[in-house]
């Protein structure tokens, strides 16, 4: 898993240093732009470039550097997902780093509606990125045959991920319903970075829909179990670990199983409370403190970790009834175990 993410990594520094440099050439005052893009790529797991590369070596496919570039262009999907999400929430850490939009006000400084600004060119970033990885994706090298089979479930990527965004906003602040708050998690997290890149890595080795229904049943779970692990860091992880604001879940009113499990199980006087702790920004440590306490008292933080035990549980199953290559099988057992314990 090491060397897979070492090898995802130098294709996205190479790709990414090909095309700023190519946009550079059109002006060099599309610096910051610039840097923003190198930014965005640099960091991350590798996790859904993995998925759709064992996606492809599921489906009896040997190694290739070619599928090494289509695998890396799910980091660029990611890329562009966070610089968008970072941008709807105003959230200002990102792998301990600022964000897009609140890197690129240093390069909006003359004039006004400086914020405003920043945030249009780091739209632009995320679209550009999106656009980068279908680029990345159709030049990757593989036969064009191979890649015919995957085109289509591009289209189902986008339509979902974009789906699961809209509904986190249409959401936020709305009545508690874990129900409701796992759909925003499926479509918005778990499809993405699990579902979808093996999907199109087994489309991409030619798979066959018993291959595809197996890593739906594997990747759904999977992907839920990581998000709600991610609400939970969120909440009581350490920005040192975590790179992100522990307090983006709570001032942005995101509609997280977390927050609605203790919605539903807190009495009136903690009910009122935490309602009128969402949504609020510059909170304290104190009211970040009492969150917290509101959260572990009503029992909301240790059905998360049951719910999320559930879920591995029925991922490694799904993986055990596959009849997957050994060495693939190994891997999203590996995966699923990695997804789902990060530390604090």
């Amino acid at each position: 898993m090491t060397a897979l993410r070492a090898r995802v990594d130098r294709e996205l520094r190479r790709f990414t240093d090909a095309e700023t440099e190519a946009l550079l050439a059109v002006d060099e005052d599309l610096a910051p732009l610039a840097a923003v893009l190198s930014d965005a790529t640099a960091h991350g797991k590798r996790l859904r470039s993995a998925f759709c590369y064992w996606g492809w070596r599921a489906a009896r496919q040997p190694d290739s550097e070619a599928m090494v570039r289509a695998a890396a262009a799910m980091e660029l999907v990611h890329a562009a997902a966070v610089v968008h999400d970072d941008l709807i929430d105003d959230s200002r850490l990102r792998h301990g780093l600022p964000t897009a939009h609140v890197a690129l006000r240093s390069a909006v400084t003359r004039g006004t509606r400086v914020n405003p600004r920043a945030a249009s060119l780091a739209m632009l970033a995320g679209d550009l990125l999106m656009s980068w990885a279908g680029q990345l994706f159709t030049g990757c090298g593989l036969p064009g045959a191979y890649l015919a089979r995957a085109r289509p479930l591009w289209g189902v990527l986008a339509r979902e991920l974009v789906a699961g965004e809209a509904l986190e906003i249409l959401r936020a602040a709305g009545p508690p319903d874990v129900t409701q708050s796992l759909k925003v998690i499926r479509y918005k997290t778990a499809k993405y970075t699990v579902e979808h890149p093996l999907h199109i890595g087994a489309a991409l080795g030619g798979g066959d829909p018993a291959l595809r229904g197996a890593f739906t049943d594997y990747g759904l779970p999977l992907g839920e179990a990581f998000q709600l692990r991610d609400d939970l860091l969120g909440l009581y992880g350490e920005p040192e670990h975590t790179g992100k604001a522990n307090t983006d879940d709570i001032t942005g009113a995101r509609p997280t199983a977390l927050i609605a499990h203790a919605l539903a199980a807190a009495g009136p006087a903690e009910r009122r409370e935490l309602s009128r702790l969402l949504g609020r920004s510059g909170l304290t440590d104190a009211q970040l403190d009492r969150v917290r306490a509101v959260v572990e008292s009503t029992g909301a933080r240790a059905r998360v970790e049951r719910m999320i035990g559930d879920r591995v549980a029925l991922a490694t199953r799904a993986l055990d009834g596959a009849a997957l290559p050994t060495p693939a099988h190994a891997a999203l057992t590996h995966l699923a175990t990695a997804l789902t314990t990060r530390p604090a």
